[in-house]
């Protein structure tokens, strides 16, 4: 049971993940404005938490210097670049291309650990071998996805067809545009899981964790508020209504956010978070079949072939951070790891 509970929460947090980027995609079809599903989600978190931290943490004080840096990051970065970049492409594309670039963040981190040197290639080494062409496929693939659309496999009618912006989400060059944007957030999601180190610090000497989950959206709700006052001119924008804005809304804050940032964290703490990335593929799927059965999406070629792509990169990658942790182990040596154990996967 203890195995088995993990594989279950993980199962069923990208279920969630999964669910939200549906439910994003019909509100803004609909008409909602991305960057309201940000603000009021977040704004919607901060108040679940709300009554835990007043009831749990009312003497629990984070020095400001070590909470400022990741606080500051967190708002600007995730706020600003991952929700929104994420939001963003899964409306000029669809959630089974925003799912399938989620999986290019193993190889951001690799590239970049190779940049910052705190990666050595060793050429001989079949751990390395594997990760850099674990890499180069999964890159290869969001190649694919992105500039390759190809022919319908399963063609259906567009459900959401009384959207505005049906045709524009339906071209090509804004398919690419999508796939951008998604590569945008993949990247700025990995840079994300680098001040989770900081965080993990932060938690390690001053075990609150939800206390720093409720100030993170506490001040993402502040500054995606001031960010979309400049972006967005119209009033009636921010109006709530009876309709799939409100339930993308409720979803995202108590769901995709709460819930989910909670089970994955007992997750990553019960299995550790290697095991819990391996479950990253499965939102392709899940993405294929609620598109076609709740959005009435076509599923396409060039999808389905350069998600293949990226996964089998993916596990490449994911087969060499196993190889080289078994040879860390057995050696007794320090290294690097791909996906440190101390950075929740979200």
């Amino acid at each position: 049971m203890d195995k088995f509970l993990p594989f279950i929460g993980m199962v069923v947090a990208i279920m969630a993940q999964t669910g939200s980027m549906i439910l994003n995609k019909a509100a803004m079809s609909k008409g909602t404005n991305e960057y309201i599903i940000v603000v009021y989600a977040n704004a919607l978190s901060a108040l679940i938490l709300l009554p835990y931290i007043l009831t749990f943490h009312r003497l629990h004080i984070i020095p400001l210097f070590l909470s400022f840096i990741y606080l500051f990051y967190s708002v600007v970065n995730k706020v600003c670049s991952s929700q929104i970049f994420g939001n963003i492409g899964i409306a000029y594309s669809s959630p089974t291309l925003a799912t399938a670039m989620l999986n290019l963040i193993p190889a951001f981190t690799f590239l970049l650990a190779i940049i910052f040197r705190m990666e050595k290639v060793n050429w001989r080494s079949s751990s390395s071998q594997a990760k850099v062409c674990g890499t180069i496929v999964s890159i290869t693939g969001a190649f694919v996805v992105t500039f390759y659309k190809g022919l319908p496999i399963i063609k259906q009618s567009i459900l959401l067809s009384n959207s505005p912006n049906q045709l524009l989400f339906s071209s090509q060059s804004n398919w690419i545009l999508g796939g951008l944007f998604l590569a945008a957030e993949a990247f700025s999601t990995y840079l994300w899981y680098i001040i989770k180190c900081l965080q993990a610090f932060v938690v390690k000497k001053y075990p609150a964790v939800v206390f720093i989950v409720f100030y993170q959206c506490l001040f993402a709700t502040i500054h995606s508020v001031a960010f979309t006052l400049v972006a967005v001119r119209d009033a009636s924008a921010w109006e709530l209504r009876l309709d799939m804005g409100l339930i993308a809304i409720l979803y995202a804050g108590i769901v995709s956010i709460v819930l989910r940032y909670s089970l994955v964290t007992w997750c990553v703490w019960t299995a550790g978070a290697f095991f819990c990335s391996m479950f990253k593929p499965l939102g392709i799927i899940f993405s294929v079949i609620m598109g076609v059965i709740f959005l009435g999406d076509s599923v396409y070629l060039g999808s389905l072939v350069g998600a293949l792509i990226i996964v089998i990169g993916f596990y490449a990658m994911m087969s060499g951070k196993a190889t080289e942790e078994e040879l860390v182990e057995s050696l007794g040596q320090n290294k690097v790891p791909l996906l440190p154990n101390n950075i929740q996967e979200q």
